[in-house]
């Protein structure tokens, strides 16, 4: 069995620093009224950073993390966009209690010594 070498510091940093900035979006959204479903709904098609609900609505949600909110837009590539809606119809097709809910497609931009940004239907 070979070795696996640890990944590269920089590429632990990146990691860190996504999952924190997860971790503060999803406390924005709780405290917004929306309950978090799943975190990191990962697919062979892509991954969902938050899934939530709220008021009947299922919010398919990508968190941005960046040092400017031009950064953060920037970052927001129609691959992304499809990645995302990929994910999204196969955690829908997992989850037949919320097949007639609302959907929508949510990012949340974090910005350093920023409020997070909430942008409702996106993507």
């Amino acid at each position: 069995m070979a070795l696996q070498r640890p990944p590269a510091p920089e590429r632990q940093k990146r990691y860190r620093s996504g999952r924190s900035a997860e971790r503060i979006a999803a406390a924005y959204l709780i405290a917004r009224g929306h309950r978090i479903l799943s975190r990191r709904f990962a697919t062979g098609a892509g991954e969902i950073d938050l899934i939530t609900l709220k008021s009947g609505r299922i919010g398919f949600v990508e968190v941005k993390r960046r040092a400017t909110l031009s950064d953060c837009e920037a970052s927001i590539t129609p691959k992304l966009r499809n990645r995302v809606r990929a994910a999204a119809h196969l955690w829908m097709a997992r989850n037949a209690r919320y097949q007639n809910h609302e959907q929508g497609f949510d990012i949340v931009f974090v910005v350093p010594w920023r409020w997070p940004v909430y942008l409702r239907d996106a993507l």
